[in-house]
């Protein structure tokens, strides 16, 4: 399957808010064939410089569209992050057995809630992480393109400089989601067999909303990264699939795998 196709996929897979937020890569890929389509007598003149103008600014909106996202993303999830543990620590303090106001029943309630929510959160920032994997492949690879087609050197100084872009430095939605995995030692039960049991529970919850969508986007980064004929530093990012017990429940309850 073409890069286009599976970038189709992704978007329709991915949640709803998220969808006019990924790279253009059709309107992209039109205006390369019709930079390259120009007579060659035309390479160099006003139009060619024109219309590889637009071609680098169409690109830069993409990155600042990508950044402004993902930054927003990314706060947001620093604030829930935070909320999280504010919550499990109250219901400890409050409904666990040494708590001020002890209910086991109140307290697996609450818990179950907070099962539910970590889940969400984490396949959430996961589906962020793969955001920035599969925009920044698919301007490697409609780079790539034009520079095949037109016979210029744009790919190299412009993957440069994404390479510093905020959308492409994933390094603190990567720890947040390693501290999310952490908060599961504290929610799930310690005994091996109580802890698989509450996380299908957790998983069928969360089955039809994000966690559904998360397994789609990894699927599809799998297999982009599986069939490209391109392999290098430049055409596609590590696709950094969480390796904790966590997409072990996962897929305990998911007839996809994973790994």
């Amino acid at each position: 399957m073409k890069f286009g196709k599976r970038l189709k996929q992704q978007v329709q897979e991915t949640l709803p808010d998220w969808r006019d937020k990924f790279l253009s890569y059709k309107e992209l890929k039109k205006l390369v064939r019709l930079i390259s389509s120009a007579p060659p007598f035309l390479n160099g003149s006003v139009e060619y410089g024109k219309a590889e103008a637009q071609f680098v600014r169409l690109l830069n909106g993409e990155i600042d569209k990508f950044n402004a996202f993902f930054m927003e993303q990314e706060e947001d999830y620093i604030i829930r992050h935070e909320e999280l543990k504010q919550r499990i620590q109250k219901v400890i303090d409050t409904r666990g057995p040494s708590g001020s106001q002890p209910s086991e029943t109140e307290y697996d309630e609450e818990m179950r809630k907070i099962r539910k929510d970590i889940v969400n959160f984490h396949g959430e920032m996961v589906l962020l992480e793969n955001y920035s994997n599969i925009n920044y492949t698919g301007l490697a690879k409609i780079l790539k393109k034009y520079d095949k087609r037109t016979g210029r050197l744009l790919r190299l100084p412009f993957i440069q400089k994404v390479l510093e872009q905020p959308f492409f430095i994933t390094d603190l939605v990567s720890k947040l989601v390693k501290q999310c995995e952490c908060m599961i030692d504290i929610v799930f039960p310690v005994e091996e067999e109580g802890r698989e049991k509450e996380g299908r529970e957790a998983i069928t919850v969360a089955g039809e909303g994000i966690f559904r969508n998360t397994i789609a986007a990894l699927m599809t980064m799998k297999e982009i990264r599986r069939g490209s004929s391109t392999y290098s530093h430049f055409s596609l990012p590590p696709l950094n699939l969480p390796d904790s017990d966590l997409i072990q429940l996962f897929q305990l309850n998911s007839p996809i795998p994973i790994v």
